[in-house]
């Protein structure tokens, strides 16, 4: 097996365990189908705005979840075979649950924007990156009320990070790796940037909701307000 195959491999692995749809499912077990309420996205904030807190919260967790159990099992099976090459591997299956999370082909690639999903990747790739990360979104939108303005800058922190750790040789990545592990880190920004492209638009004209729990959730609705 070569590392081509290894990474093929990992993106695979990752893909199908990313297509576990933490809200979605937790809708469904409550009669809702998240889909149809708020952005129409499966995420862990669309999924806490529709059905409250402990909603959100478990939504959150399994999408964090999922993503950090691929980077497991990528480990479990690379790290004899490709010691010098396993930190990269595992990222690729970090990537690939990201995209089972946002494009679940059973859900006519309709799911999440994979913030959370990012978020267990980066736990488990680094976890020196997550204090900036989640510091910049609280301030953001604690400040802003905008959590799609806190998540797209958290990807601009997170790959600005990315780099300034590799390059002082914190990451544990074979040198010979680095610029694929920066690339591979840029997608990781670029998707999730391009997953909010609907919310810059709205940020540019004005229009963006802001975050708010005031509202009733679908639940309670369907259960008039009770």
């Amino acid at each position: 097996m070569t590392m081509i195959v290894a990474r093929v491999i990992c993106i695979a692995v990752g893909y199908v365990l990313g297509m576990f749809q933490t809200g979605y499912i937790y809708g469904k077990l409550h009669n809702v189908d998240i889909r149809q309420h708020g952005s129409g996205n499966a995420g862990a904030t669309n999924t806490l705005r529709t059905l409250g807190w402990k909603a959100g919260l478990i939504t959150f967790a399994g999408d964090l979840g999922k993503a950090m159990l691929a980077m497991l099992l990528a480990w479990l099976l690379f790290r004899e075979k490709y010691s010098d090459g396993v930190k990269l591997l595992e990222m690729y299956a970090g990537f690939g649950a990201v995209l089972g999370h946002n494009f679940p082909f059973y859900m006519k690639f309709k799911g999440g924007k994979g913030i959370a999903c990012t978020a267990g990747f980066i736990l488990a790739f680094y976890p020196p990156m997550a204090p900036l990360c989640l510091l910049l979104f609280i301030v953001v939108v604690a400040v802003t009320r905008y959590v799609s303005l806190g998540s797209i800058l958290v990807m601009i922190c997170f790959w600005v990070q990315l780099i300034l750790f590799g390059q002082l040789g914190h990451l544990g990545v074979n040198a010979g790796l680095l610029l694929e592990t920066y690339i591979v880190g840029a997608l990781f920004s670029v998707m999730g940037i391009w997953r909010h492209r609907e919310n810059i638009k709205r940020l540019i004209a004005g229009e963006e909701n802001k975050f708010s729990m005031n509202k009733s959730s679908a639940a309670e609705k369907k259960n008039g307000g009770k």
